[in-house]
């Protein structure tokens, strides 16, 4: 029988042979990367039956990955396992296309059946975070917010890689844009954010989960 076929995302090599050793008796580990425009280039020549991938990768996160993911392998199940346990953050996650949320520690009891009942057709959520969940649909009143989802697909890929380090040159080369392009962006998002320097961007990348420290 064909056993099906993973994909896995993570920016810490420790955290991928852990990964493996979990999932290599039960399913064939195709491609292993560690970041996420590495992810975008290598996913759609495997086309995998799902993907595992952080949140908080190198160059793109893995919110935004999966974002551009599910036009390119729109069949490819998607399985965030991060150590954020914010409801935001599973918000976004399935809005930007996951079916699965789990978290690292609760990995070697979760993962497996986690991965299964995904490729069933199922949706799954950690019970580490469901709760909290649904606490902060219920409870969390409606207004206007300053999350990342709030931004362009274009605007959070530059905020990413400002909060960094890279420069607007190399940034322009990473997203193939004008140097004075990436500076517009970055002026927009300041003034959306209502942000005044570099290093705030950074921190508010940080406090996001866009990058990690």
């Amino acid at each position: 029988m064909k056993r099906p076929r993973l994909l896995l995302a993570d920016d810490h090599t420790l955290v991928l042979e852990g990964l493996r050793k979990l999932l290599e008796p039960h399913f064939d580990l195709i491609e292993t990367v560690e970041d996420g425009r590495t992810l975008l280039r290598r996913a759609p020549q495997f086309n995998p039956d799902a993907i595992l991938l952080d949140i908080s990768m190198p160059l793109l996160n893995g919110i935004d990955a999966a974002r551009q993911l599910r036009k390119a392998l729109p069949q490819t199940k998607i399985i965030f396992l991060t150590m954020h346990a914010d409801p935001a953050y599973v918000t976004e996650a399935f809005r930007a296309g996951a079916s699965g949320y789990l978290l690292k520690r609760s990995a070697a009891s979760e993962l497996v059946n986690a991965v299964n009942e995904v490729l069933r057709g199922r949706v799954y959520v950690t019970p580490l975070v469901a709760r909290d969940m649904l606490r902060s649909v219920l409870w969390t009143p409606a207004g206007p917010s300053a999350a990342p989802g709030d931004l362009s697909s274009r605007q959070r890929e530059i905020l990413q890689l400002v909060a960094e380090g890279h420069t607007s040159k190399e940034i322009a080369g990473l997203l193939n844009v004008s140097v004075k392009t990436v500076e517009y962006h970055k002026a927009r998002l300041m003034q959306r954010l209502g942000l005044r320097t570099t290093a705030d961007l950074t921190r508010y990348a940080i406090q996001h989960g866009l990058v990690s420290l």
